[in-house]
Order: structure tokens, then sequence, then C-alpha cells
């Protein structure tokens, strides 16, 4: 049997989202974001659910979306690319609505799509060796999955265009220090520290939880829909630029 590109798993009231692509950095592929949009959505569903975790397999959190689907779809790469963040927003959106805070826990390298995933969650805590990064505009492409709505309001305007436009790789430390994730733990005591968390979170009294993350976006979620519809048309655009198709190309060569 085939193993899911996505795995959700229940404990209780803790639904865990996995990436399950170790073997590709768990990139992001259309059949991964299809399935991603649709787990989240069915727990946007769910009141019993009091907790989202959202990691991924293996020593890799997600190297963002999958650059040899994109190359493999270069004839229509703006279609693709606009159904691509479709789902993919379609699945943040589901998140921020979701009846439960999410957090996600940052087992290795965040990239692209990943970086955007780790800004937008309510709490995200990072193994000390992860690494983060933009990554975009390295590939001709411009930000989606609410980076460029989320990285800003964190850690500042100037900080957020040096992070998209350098495409410099932080260490969890420097995250931790400009306000990107809320925790920083050792390898070893990672997953111990992520599931206590998760237990304390869905333990709090009912719509405790909810109602401090409702609060906290309060008013944000139709300036977050048109956010996203930006950056859907701004990465979409990109996919007609033969810079774009150039760079896509020589990356997966090397």
């Amino acid at each position: 049997m085939t193993a899911s590109v996505l795995e959700v798993t229940r404990e209780g009231n803790i639904v865990r989202f996995t990436l399950n692509r170790p073997e590709k950095k768990n990139a992001l592929d259309y059949a991964t974001l299809s399935a991603f949009c649709q787990a989240a959505e069915a727990v946007e569903k769910d009141e019993s659910v009091r907790c989202i975790v959202f990691t991924g397999a293996g020593d890799v959190f997600t190297v963002g979306g999958d650059i040899n689907e994109f190359v493999a779809q270069k004839h229509r790469l703006t279609e693709h690319l606009l159904d691509m963040l479709k789902v993919m927003h379609g699945a943040v959106l589901a998140l921020r609505r979701a009846p439960a805070p999410v957090i996600v826990a940052v087992n290795g390298i965040a990239a692209g799509g990943g970086l955007g995933l780790v800004a937008g969650a309510d709490m995200a805590i990072a193994k000390r060796s992860a690494k983060l990064v933009s990554a975009f505009t390295k590939s001709g492409l411009t930000p989606d999955s609410g980076t460029t709505y989320y990285l800003p309001k964190l850690i500042g305007r100037q900080r957020a265009f040096d992070l998209m436009t350098t495409n410099r790789m932080i260490t969890a430390d420097e995250a931790l220090a400009m306000g990107l994730v809320a925790r920083v733990v050792d390898d070893a005591d990672f997953d111990r520290t992520v599931n206590e968390v998760a237990k304390t979170v869905a333990s709090l009294p009912s719509g405790t939880g909810l109602g401090v993350k409702r609060l906290i976006s309060r008013e944000a979620r139709r300036e977050l829909e048109e956010h996203l519809e930006a950056e859907a048309k701004s990465m979409a655009s990109m996919g007609s630029q033969a810079e774009t198709l150039a760079k896509l190309d020589a990356f997966v060569a090397k």
C-alpha cells in the first residue's frame, strides 16, 4: 500500500499533520497540497479538536514547492501555479478558521512555503538544528502561503524584505531572536517538548485556546484572504517569465 503524502493522526483532541515525502525533503507538490487542503478543511469543521500540530517526516519540515514538478509543468506553469496556490491558500485559510490553535513543529529546514507556514502558526517550536530560508526569489518566484502577510508583522518590514530578497538562511536561534518562532528546543528534547506543549494547549478550559487565537487574529481574516489572492496572482505571473523558467531548469540540472 502506498504511504500517504500527508499523514493525519489523532490522539484525543489533538490532531497531527505530518508531511510524508521524506525522500523528496517533503517538497510540496500538487498531490500533497491537495491532501493538506482536504485535511485542513475537515479539521475546520471539527469542533472537538483542541490543538493542531503540523510537522514533517524525517529531518526536514519542508523545502517548499516541488521544483521538479514546476519544471515538468513549465509548458503551463502559470496555470499550474494557480492550481497549486488555490489548494495551498485554501489550506492556510482553513487552518486560520479552524477551531483550535496551530502549532508548527519545525523539525528541520523550513523553506519557501514552509517559511510561510511557520510565520502563520499560532506558535512555532523549532529544533535547535533547524534552519529557515525564503528561497522564492532565488527560483524567480515571489512568495506565497501568506509569507508576505505574516513575516513583516512578526519581524518587521526591513528584516522581512532582507530575508525574502537575499534568501539568507537563518538558524533557529536567529529566528527566535527575530520573533519568527516562539521556542527553540535541543534536538533530543524536541518531540517531548512539542507533545507537552500540545497537551497543555489542548487541556485548556473549553474555548480559551481558541479564544486567544481568535482575539489575536481578530479582524484579520478578510485581509488575509485578499492578501493570499494577491500573492497567487503575483507568483503565477512569474510563471510566464523566461528568466524564471531558466532558473527552475538550472535548479533541477544542479
